[in-house]
Parts: C-alpha cells; sequence; structure tokens
C-alpha cells in the first residue's frame, strides 16, 4: 500500500488521496466504514491515470460523487475510491432554447442557481435535490413530477481502459430512478448535456422557492440521511404504506424512520449501516405482511460485506 501512495503522488497532490479515509465523512447518512484509499479527482488526467494503475495492479475501484443516496459498508471500501469533483459547465444559447454542458462532479442544486442566473427554465425541480450531476443521471433523480431524463441531451463517460464514448438521450434507457449506467457498472460518467428553455427569473425563482418550502416542511432535512430510501412501487406511494403499518418513528439502534416523512431512513446518532439494513429489511417484511406488496430500495449499498 506504501508503494501505491508512492505511485498515485506523482500525478496526484497529497492532499487530495486519504488513507484509511471513514467513509462516513463522505456519506450524507455519516455511515460507513474505511476506504482504503480516498481520491478526490479534480480532472480527466488524474482520472486516467488512477485507472491505468488500478487496472495494472487488479486494485478494485469504487466511483462516488457526493454520498447522498449511499449506505457503505460498517467494515469499509477496499481498494480505491473515486470522487469525482470535476465541476466544470459551458451555456450555448441557441434561438428557442439554451444547452449546457456541465460536468459530473457538478452539484444539482448549483445548477438550478446556475439556470436562475442565466434565466433558463425547466430545471427548477433540480432546487434542494441533493448529490452531484453524475448521481442525478445514473439514477434519474427528479422531483414534482419531472426528472433527468426530461432535460438530458446527451452524456459522455470513461470506460476503465480509459476510452471516452457517449450517449444519446434514448440510450441512457431511463427508468424511474434508474439508467443504462446502473448496468454499466465499470464506467464513469464526464459530463452531460442538458437543455432548457428561456424564462423570466422572478418566475424561475418563485417556483424553486415553492419546492425548496415543500421539501423543509415535509422531509427531515435536519438528521442525516441518504434521501428517500425506497423507490415508489408504480402509482403506490410507497411512504404512505410504511407509515400506515405504523412504522413512524420505529427505530433499530440509532437507524429511525422519520416521524417527519415515513418513506426517510434517518441517523439519529450514531447509526450504523448493519442497523441500517436490519431496519430496512424489518420495513419490507412489515408492509408485505401487511400490506402484500414488494417494496424496493432506492438507496445504494455499497462497500466490503
Amino acid at each position: 500500500m506504501t508503494d501505491l501512495y508512492k505511485e498515485l503522488q506523482k500525478v496526484i497532490d497529497r492532499k487530495q488521496i486519504l488513507r484509511d479515509e471513514k467513509m462516513s465523512k463522505h456519506t450524507s447518512f455519516k455511515i460507513g466504514g474505511p476506504a482504503d484509499f480516498f481520491i478526490d479527482i479534480q480532472n480527466v488526467k488524474e482520472l486516467k491515470f488512477v485507472l491505468e494503475l488500478a487496472n495494472k495492479n487488479n486494485i478494485p475501484l469504487t466511483v462516488v460523487g457526493n454520498g447522498t443516496n449511499l449506505l457503505v459498508s460498517d467494515k469499509g471500501i477496499r481498494g480505491i475510491v473515486i470522487k469525482i469533483s470535476i465541476s466544470d459547465f459551458k451555456v450555448v444559447r441557441k434561438k428557442d432554447k439554451a444547452e449546457i454542458t456541465i460536468s459530473s462532479g457538478y452539484s444539482v442544486g448549483k445548477l438550478a442557481q446556475l439556470a436562475l442566473k442565466e434565466e433558463l427554465t425547466g430545471l427548477e425541480f433540480l432546487a434542494g435535490i441533493p448529490g452531484s450531476i453524475g448521481g442525478a443521471i445514473r439514477m434519474n433523480a427528479g422531483a414534482y413530477g419531472s426528472q433527468m431524463q426530461d432535460i438530458v441531451i446527451s452524456t459522455r463517460y470513461m470506460e476503465r481502459d480509459g476510452k471516452i464514448k457517449k450517449l444519446n438521450l434514448d440510450e441512457h434507457k431511463f427508468s424511474y430512478r434508474n439508467s443504462i449506467f446502473a448496468e454499466m457498472q465499470d464506467v464513469i460518467i464526464l459530463e452531460t448535456v442538458i437543455e432548457a428553455k428561456y424564462g423570466d427569473a422572478k418566475d424561475i425563482k418563485l417556483k424553486m422557492d415553492e419546492y425548496m418550502k415543500s421539501r423543509i416542511e415535509k422531509q427531515p432535512l435536519n438528521l442525516p440521511n441518504a434521501g428517500s430510501t425506497f423507490k415508489r412501487n408504480g402509482d403506490i406511494i410507497t411512504a404512505k404504506l410504511i407509515d400506515e403499518c405504523g412504522l413512524k418513528g420505529y427505530r433499530i439502534g440509532d437507524a429511525a424512520v422519520s416521524e417527519k416523512h415515513a418513506g426517510f431512513v434517518v441517523n439519529v446518532g450514531n447509526a450504523t449501516a448493519k442497523e441500517v439494513l436490519e431496519l430496512t429489511n424489518y420495513i419490507k417484511d412489515t408492509v408485505k405482511k401487511k400490506k402484500n406488496i414488494d417494496i424496493e430500495l432506492e438507496i445504494l449499498k455499497i462497500g466490503e460485506i
């Protein structure tokens, strides 16, 4: 591992390389054991170098964004974890719309603010969504009736061998909280091109404020969580099922079903991944038993089992 550390420093500043780094520092859940190496990637050159090094030495590689929908194992993650912090953008204005090329490390909420500044509408639903663009593309993030698939034009990504490829909209195979990138485990999203229409700053801000107010009123933003814990089941609202099963406030250790919104599992203290999984399994079993409906996790589980 010492040799690997020295190799990494040939291209990457040592301040960007953390050893035995607790993943709880890098997830919105504040849960997760240590990563052998945690590297903050600032540009494509660094990314290519790490990929080559990992391939040459057969080192496991895990890619994360802002860690907002992740549950990391208490044992942590072996090998190299890379966080993509590339956050460039470019706005091209056309006759009837604008196209924004945005890097995968760019914050989703920051993109909403950029659209407001540029007086571009259609991205208001992104206001308040945590995470990075790469993660939003991977899971087709959405809110208030809109999803990433409504605004994406194309996406560029890098394969493990360093080759860069591009997908057009239909090739993303977007579906509810899913895309082809969920199946393509060995690729890394670099940037996406999205479209927006011209609008009025006052109207855009009004809608964004409305969405943010709704989030604050309805979601447990005061406690660490990973967003919606379970996917919607077609037209069935999963949070409503959980509430009807009397599970609001139910807890195992420091993992609890939010009193404010039953669709969120929250960390009320020092919850472990084990406690979260025990709780989510209990929720699934209870909903199945009382409602005869199967519900599916929306948060992603990663790390050593």
